[in-house]
């Protein structure tokens, strides 16, 4: 039989029935051993023993899960002293939030690279029922399902923008609030079945394997470096149009294509090299 919801359980102020099955045990053991009455004094200790049986104490944001022979008669949520059937099976479980710091998991990304992941997630039991009757032991479920959820959340993305991927594609690296909202949805969508709430989740650790980390950072190097010299090479040909824009409308020198020609290839190569230029001096004229 599937439990697929908790209902309330019947119980009373546990105060009002430990005063009643306190005074049961007065009252019976003063028949007994003074009045001498046994035939009122045993029933009356048997009655206050039961009453006081069913006494238990919750404390706030636990619940009880009360079970008669087997079969489930509700839950109870009311923190303090209480009193249910004495018969009943009372089974305290913690409702508060809890963290879940999954282990480091070695995985491919969605470009096959070997990555390496891990995530917190922050979870709490929803309905008590669910959690102590649909699956065997609740808290090992959350392991084990957050570690297959955040395999396949690594699967589904790639470590790291490319060539490869369209404008706009969220990655692991690049879409952090993305990713953790399809991990969040992953997760709770795993968990539903034990009754758990997931009330966060994200991602802790991220990197590339050692065996390719070295590959992977020569390449972002690569990239940096190309993307750097790009703005360079615009700047400096920015430049070289402004310089030869300026001589020409002021009028300060004449020059033909060739010496245009020469004269840009010697400003690019200034402004463009990384590393220091040394300058030759012409005593002659501009064709000597």
């Amino acid at each position: 039989m599937k439990v697929s919801k908790e209902t309330p359980a019947r119980s009373a102020d546990g105060y009002v029935m430990g005063a009643l099955g306190l005074g049961l045990l007065v009252a019976g053991g003063l028949l007994l051993v003074r009045a001498g009455q046994p035939l009122l004094g045993l029933p009356l200790l048997l009655a206050g023993g039961l009453v006081m049986a069913g006494l238990y104490m919750l404390a706030p944001n636990q619940a009880a899960v009360l079970t008669l022979f087997g079969a489930y008669i509700g839950s109870d949520h009311q923190a303090g002293l209480r009193w249910a059937n004495p018969l009943a099976l009372k089974r305290k479980l913690s409702l508060r939030d809890r963290n879940l710091n999954a282990p480091t998991l070695k995985v491919n990304d969605a470009r096959g690279n070997p990555i390496e992941i891990s995530a917190v997630v922050v979870w709490r039991v929803r309905d008590s029922a669910q959690a102590l009757f649909q699956v065997d032991d609740y808290e090992a479920y959350v392991r084990v399902q957050a570690e297959a959820a955040i395999r396949h959340l690594a699967a589904c993305y790639a470590y790291d923008e490319g060539e490869d991927l369209s404008d706009g594609a969220i990655t692991l690296r690049g879409g952090q609030d993305a990713v953790a909202q399809a991990l969040r949805s992953e997760l709770q969508a795993r968990f539903d079945d034990a009754g758990v709430e997931v009330l966060d989740a994200k991602l802790s650790h991220l990197a590339y394997a050692p065996e390719i980390a070295q590959v992977m950072l020569r390449r972002q190097q690569a990239e940096a470096i190309i993307s750097a010299r790009q703005k360079i090479v615009h700047g400096a040909v920015s430049m070289v149009e402004a310089a030869l824009q300026g001589l020409s409308e002021r009028k300060i020198v004449e020059l033909d294509d060739e010496r245009k020609a020469a004269m840009v290839s010697n400003l690019l190569v200034v402004l463009c090299s990384d590393k220091d230029t040394q300058p030759i001096v012409n005593t002659g004229t501009l064709y000597n």
